[in-house]
């Protein structure tokens, strides 16, 4: 199905219509109309799932089976993996807010954000519906991770209201990404610079937190930068609320500042890139 089927269409030549004349109700019927666009392009398309479903099978696998042995406590694998799949749930937000990037990036290089700007819709909306998606994708992923995690030994139900609100506290976190790296798609020129900046940056966030190990094992100038990575808050608030253990409030609370933060500053900027890029 095509985008025409599901929103009006407008020539080329049609005058664009000025977004602040629409109202919120039609920017909401418009963001609904492209997020059931978006899954029907899913469910046209299953390969575009492969990330949210392969990704948290094969995380946990490697991750336990080649260090779980080394990691946890006299080789007990069923411990580190009660520690590493609250961790891989930040992972696996990270993993699908970066693809957003290089897909937004795709659709503008093969002209299917230009259809959408040309037509008599919110500007907002077409961003805001991504989101909305790559969200519900995230929540897909982490399903998967948590059936895994639980054929592997993690208890999902000791402290299943805590794990309700580490699902939810990730799938804030990285919606704020999601916006991040749409911004980096719309700046960036082609998805290989999305990727190998994305790489470049992420990398020594992930191995420089508490996602994989215990920071407390770390060099003192590693573990002070640990101390400030928000990917070490996500890990450690995640934990704490899956688990039952462990600070939480803090956290919990530098997530929540770090993931306003980030999408103050990136979605109205991702917002007017949108509208401006040539």
């Amino acid at each position: 199905m095509t985008s025409a089927q599901v929103l009006p269409r407008s020539g080329p030549s049609a005058p664009l219509r000025d977004e602040g004349r629409i109202g919120l109700w039609a920017t909401v019927r418009h963001t609904g109309a492209l997020v059931r666009r978006n899954f029907l392009h899913i469910r046209q398309n299953p390969t575009s799932m492969s990330d949210a479903l392969l990704m948290p099978i094969v995380l946990p696998l490697l991750f336990v089976y080649v260090f779980g042995g080394s990691i946890g406590a006299g080789g007990d694998r069923a411990q580190y993996t009660a520690f590493l799949v609250p961790g891989l749930m930040v992972i696996l937000g990270m993993t699908i807010a970066m693809a957003v990037g290089v897909g937004v990036n795709d659709d503008f290089r093969t002209g299917v954000m230009d259809r959408f700007r040309t037509m008599p819709i919110s500007r907002s909306s077409v961003l805001v519906a991504k989101v909305v998606v790559e969200t519900g994708r995230m929540l897909v992923a982490i399903t998967v991770l948590l059936i895994v995690g639980a054929m592997l030994g993690f208890d999902v139900t000791a402290h299943l209201p805590g794990l309700l609100a580490a699902i939810g506290l990730t799938a804030l976190f990285g919606t704020s990404l999601v916006w991040g790296f749409m911004l980096l798609g719309l700046t960036l020129r082609t998805p290989q610079a999305i990727q190998g900046l994305s790489v470049l940056v992420l990398t020594p966030l992930e191995f420089g937190s508490s996602i994989f190990v215990p920071t407390s094992t770390m060099p003192d100038w590693l573990y002070t930068f640990t101390r400030f990575n928000p990917l070490t808050h996500m890990a450690d608030a995640a934990r704490g609320l899956a688990l039952g253990e462990g600070p939480v409030a803090g956290p919990a609370l530098w997530t929540l500042v770090w993931s306003a933060g980030l999408t103050a500053l990136t979605a109205p900027a991702a917002v007017v890139k949108f509208r401006t890029k040539t």
